[in-house]
C-alpha cells in the first residue's frame, strides 16, 4: 500500500507540471516546424512555396487516384483500431485477475494436467513470468537513462520545457526506433525555437550520441544481466526481428530470444537430471550378484 501511494505521489508529481506545459510544448513544435519551412526556403535548399504547392497539388492528384485503396486501407485500420482495443481491454481484464488470483492460479493449473505436465507447464509458465517482468524492468531501466542523460544535456544547454522532454524520451523508450526519432525531433525543434540554429545542432548531436550509447551498450549491458542473455545475443536477436518484422520484430525479439532461451534451460535441467524413477530403475536391486 505505502508503495503504491509513493508511486502516485511521484506520478502526480510529474504529470502536474507536465500536463501544465503541454500547450508550451505544442506550440514550440509547431513554430519549430515553421522556421524548418523557413530555412528550406533559403540558399542552399531554396525550396519556395511555388515548390511546396506543386507537391501538395501531385499529392492531392495521387490521393485522388487511389482513392479506392485509400477506403480499403481505412476499413482495415478502423478494423485494426477495434480489435487493439478489445485486445487491450481483455488485456487489462486478465491482468486484473491474474493479480487478483495469481496465486491461486498455479495451483489450479497444476490439478488440471496429467502426469509429468502438471509440474514442467507450471514451472515453465512461473519463469516465462519472471523473464517478462525483468525485460520491462531493463527497457524501464534503459528508458530512465536515456531520460535522464538526454534531459541533463538539454538543461545544460538552457533549453526549455526540459521535464517533458524527458518524460517523453522515457515513454517513447518503449517504442522502438520511430519512439526515439519523435522524441529526438521534438527535442531538436523546442531547442530551434528557444535557443537557435546552434543549440539545435549540439542537442540533436546529443540525443544521437545517447541513443547510439544506449542501443550499442546500455540495452545490452542492461538486459543481458537482467535475462541472463550475453549482450551480443541481444543485438543479434534485435538486429534479427527489425529485419524479419520491422518494429514490431525489434519490440518483441528481446523478450522472445528470453523466454526460448528460459525454456531451453528448463529442458537441458530435466534432460541433465532425470526424474526420480527413472534413477532408481538403473541402479541393481539389493542382493543382486553382479560380475
Amino acid at each position: 500500500m505505502l508503495f503504491l501511494l509513493v508511486a502516485t505521489g511521484i506520478v502526480a508529481l510529474i504529470a502536474v507540471p507536465v500536463a501544465s506545459q503541454s500547450g508550451e510544448l505544442t506550440d514550440g513544435v509547431t513554430e519549430g516546424i515553421h522556421q524548418v519551412r523557413q530555412w528550406a526556403a533559403g540558399p542552399p535548399l531554396n525550396i519556395g512555396d511555388a515548390q511546396i504547392a506543386k507537391a501538395s497539388d501531385t499529392a492531392a492528384a495521387r490521393l485522388q487516384s487511389s482513392t479506392g485503396s485509400i477506403v480499403t486501407t481505412v476499413v482495415t485500420g478502423v478494423s485494426t483500431v477495434v480489435d487493439g482495443l478489445i485486445t487491450t481491454v481483455l488485456a487489462l481484464l486478465l491482468m486484473f485477475f491474474f493479480l487478483k488470483d495469481g496465486p491461486r492460479f498455479l495451483p489450479w493449473l497444476t490439478r488440471q494436467l496429467p502426469g509429468r505436465l502438471a509440474t514442467d507447464i507450471p514451472t515453465v509458465a512461473a519463469r516465462g513470468w519472471d523473464t517478462l517482468g525483468a525485460f520491462v524492468r531493463s527497457q524501464a531501466l534503459v528508458g530512465l537513462l536515456d531520460a535522464v542523460l538526454i534531459g541533463l544535456g538539454l538543461w545544460a544547454l538552457g533549453v526549455p520545457l526540459v521535464l517533458p522532454l524527458a518524460v517523453l524520451t522515457f515513454i517513447s523508450a518503449f517504442v522502438p526506433i520511430v519512439g526515439a526519432l519523435f522524441a529526438g525531433a521534438v527535442a531538436v525543434l523546442i531547442a530551434l525555437v528557444s535557443n537557435g540554429f546552434t543549440d539545435a545542432l549540439i542537442a540533436l548531436a546529443i540525443i544521437v550520441v545517447v541513443q547510439q550509447l544506449e542501443g550499442n551498450v546500455f540495452q545490452p549491458m542492461i538486459q543481458s544481466r537482467g535475462l541472463g542473455l550475453h549482450a551480443a545475443v541481444i543485438l543479434l536477436a534485435v538486429t534479427l526481428g527489425s529485419s524479419l518484422a520491422g518494429i514490431v520484430g525489434s519490440l518483441l525479439a528481446v523478450p522472445v530470444a528470453a523466454l526460448i532461451s528460459m525454456i531451453w534451460n528448463y529442458l537441458r535441467e530435466q534432460l541433465s537430471n532425470p526424474p526420480r524413477g527413472a534413477e532408481d530403475d538403473e541402479q541393481p536391486a539389493s542382493g543382486t550378484v553382479t560380475s
